[in-house]
């Protein structure tokens, strides 16, 4: 469902790239009640790219959140996570640099520059489902249950993992108030 891209000019290690992903993925899952299975985080090394700010020749680290947006979905949620994915940013990716100052050169290269998240996503189909309206998706999940616990019979490992998080996130629990689970 959203896509977030990672544009970075910094050194990011595999294992930096790996609590970045988890960080983005969660903040989006738990926020938007939405399976992790469908959260997609990119990484793309733009340190030999040419990129103006200002009309100046400048570096940077950026990310950019394509997501799916509706009335369930307020202001407030977004300014939230992109506050969210910036602490992630700095905890993962300068701890210790914080309280240095901002024009010093190690700062600034590892500074996460921009979060800009975009409105673009009309519509779509991610393994094989349709996706759901923005601030649907526990209630879509409700639909396509059955669907997802074939794929996960049938040794789908993204479909097994799903299905236990939507069960320990009580994620179906929370439409209605009703419990949608059924061992």
């Amino acid at each position: 469902m959203p896509l977030y891209r990672i544009e970075y000019d910094t050194r990011l290690t595999a294992g930096q790239q790996d609590e970045l992903a988890d960080a983005i993925t969660t903040l989006h899952s738990e926020r938007f009640l939405t399976a992790r299975l469908f959260v997609n985080v990119e990484f793309v090394d733009v340190s030999n790219a040419t990129r103006y700010i200002a009309g100046q020749r400048r570096g940077g680290n950026h990310i950019r959140g394509n997501v799916r947006t509706g009335p369930a979905r307020t202001q407030k949620d977004w300014d939230d996570l992109c506050h969210d994915i910036e602490a992630a940013w700095d905890r993962i990716v300068r701890p210790g640099l914080a309280k240095m100052k901002r024009n010093d050169k190690d700062v600034a290269s590892t500074e996460l520059r921009s979060v800009i998240i975009i409105a673009g996503l009309i519509a779509g189909s991610e393994a094989g489902f349709t996706l759901p309206q923005a601030g649907s998706d526990a209630q879509w999940m409700k639909e396509n249950w059955a669907a997802f616990n074939k794929k996960a019979d049938e040794g789908d490992q993204d479909f097994i993992d799903m299905v236990k998080e939507i069960k320990q996130r009580g994620i179906l629990e929370k439409i209605n108030g009703t419990n949608g689970v059924h061992a």
